[in-house]
């Protein structure tokens, strides 16, 4: 505010006035900083699981091009398509929501991906209809959590013998219904 002292006009904020702004900025940003780390939390998540599918579905591509599909298809046969660092067959990784953990090991192995996430190899298409499918888990953190909920539970592909590939997020804590792949709880892509 101005104040009127000795002649001159001095103007400019108190103390108290100052402390008092400081105080409302303090509280404000005590509700907006969490909820902006968490939506970007949420749209890294949100990045990987599309960049997961998509590789899934280009190496899927990839591989039927290449005359490689079959009944008897598995991840493990896609993997000269796409990226991955490692193959782990000692973790023990988050199940879906509601269950508990899966074990990495030689019948279904995990592939490290890039970004941390271990993708699990969970069985092949037993067949060539357009129904049948294989399974594809995806945790996005690579470890194991200890719990049946919360947000750092798996993701499930269902990757179908026709190319169609679906994902299905079983995360609940705090992420909102279109977090999978951008539509309500189920999203279907033709590939190839």
């Amino acid at each position: 505010m101005s104040r009127f002292i000795s002649g001159k006009l001095n103007s400019g904020f108190s103390l108290a006035e100052l402390l008092i702004a400081l105080l409302i900025l303090g509280e404000i940003s005590t509700f907006t900083i969490p909820k902006v780390i968490t939506a970007q939390q949420n749209m890294q998540k949100t990045t990987n699981m599309k960049d997961t599918a998509s590789m899934i579905g280009a190496a899927y591509e990839e591989a039927q091009l290449a005359g490689i599909i079959n009944s008897n298809s598995r991840l493990q046969n896609l993997t000269p398509y796409f990226n991955y660092l490692s193959v782990d067959t000692a973790s023990t990784i988050d199940d879906i929501v509601g269950y508990g953990s899966l074990s990495c090991n030689s019948t279904y192995p995990c592939y490290r991906l890039h970004n941390g996430a271990l993708l699990m190899d969970r069985g092949g298409f037993a067949g060539t209809g357009t129904t049948n499918s294989m399974v594809i888990h995806l945790d996005l953190d690579g470890t194991y959590s200890g719990s049946t909920t919360g947000d750092s539970k798996s993701v499930m592909f269902v990757l179908f013998y026709n190319g169609r590939i679906t994902s299905r997020a079983q995360l609940t804590t705090g992420i909102p219904p279109h977090w999978e792949l951008g539509v309500p709880s189920l999203m279907v892509t033709r590939v190839g």
